[in-house]
């Protein structure tokens, strides 16, 4: 099977300075790799490595099998859309017409998008369950569906990797759960492959087939989430203390993890 976007040897930075080094890692479809790291860790500077925003110090990327170097912006975009974090749109678009700018990679020098367009970006908003939404102007959505948006928007990229940077930043619980809910189908149903960076090691047991964890210049895994993401590994990459347990749900038993934080004093 060929790996949708994959990292060989792959050191990543700035000019001459080395962010981090040894990278290693492949990306199939109906897969969610999980990105973890510290602040200032690292986690953007590969993003834009991946995405060929910024060259590769050593090492190469692939994407659908061929070299990310030898591919034309307009290419790269077939095989990979990018979904930023959500932010407060400043122009009330409407959900449709911010999705159907998805389509500006494919389309020819000042074209504007046709019928076909449209009607992919309706489709979009169905497949994600915000159909609904389509005529809300953007800054009138939540932010969990404002998100939802902008992954609408990478999918009429029709290309079959995405890469998500920190989907759930500044969501509150519901629409957190509402993205990663979307993550996962995307992967399991619809074949997809899912990069996506978070702060929460949650996020990677709940929805990743895979993990790395990036710090101190060096990358951990990828694998599985079980395995990588111990309280060692948190307090070597964060530097605190914390506790990993299982609980029931009605899908069966997952882990959790915790920070340890000293109880409040009584009063």
């Amino acid at each position: 099977m060929t790996a949708l976007l994959a990292a060989e040897a792959l050191a990543v930075g700035h000019g001459q300075r080395v962010v981090a080094a040894g990278i290693g890692f492949t990306l199939g479809a109906g897969q969610v790799l999980c990105l973890l790291g510290p602040n200032g860790g690292g986690k953007t500077t590969l993003l834009r490595t991946l995405l060929g925003l910024i060259p590769p110090l050593a090492g190469r990327v692939r994407v659908g099998g061929q070299a990310l170097a030898a591919l034309t912006r307009r290419e790269v975009a077939r095989h990979l859309a990018y979904v930023p974090q959500a932010a407060p749109g400043g122009f009330a678009y409407p959900a449709r017409d911010v999705v159907a700018m998805g389509r500006a990679a494919l389309l020819s020098f000042l074209a504007v998008p046709g019928p076909r367009d449209h009607a992919l970006a309706e489709a979009a908003l169905d497949r994600l369950g915000i159909a609904h939404l389509a005529a809300r102007p953007v800054t009138e959505l939540s932010g969990g569906e404002r998100q939802l948006v902008l992954i609408a928007r990478a999918l009429v990229q029709e290309a079959a990797c995405l890469v998500l940077d920190e989907p759930t930043a500044s969501l509150d619980f519901g629409n957190q759960a509402l993205v990663l809910r979307q993550v996962r189908a995307l992967a399991a149903q619809q074949g997809f492959g899912v990069l996506m960076t978070t702060h929460h090691p949650d996020h990677a047991f709940l929805v990743a087939d895979a993990a790395m964890m990036l710090h101190g210049g060096a990358i951990a895994g990828p694998l599985p989430p079980a395995d990588l993401i111990t309280p060692q590994l948190l307090r070597a990459a964060y530097g605190v203390d914390s506790v990993i347990g299982m609980i029931a749900t009605p899908h069966g038993p997952r882990p959790v993890c915790a920070p340890l934080v000293a109880p409040r004093p009584a009063a």
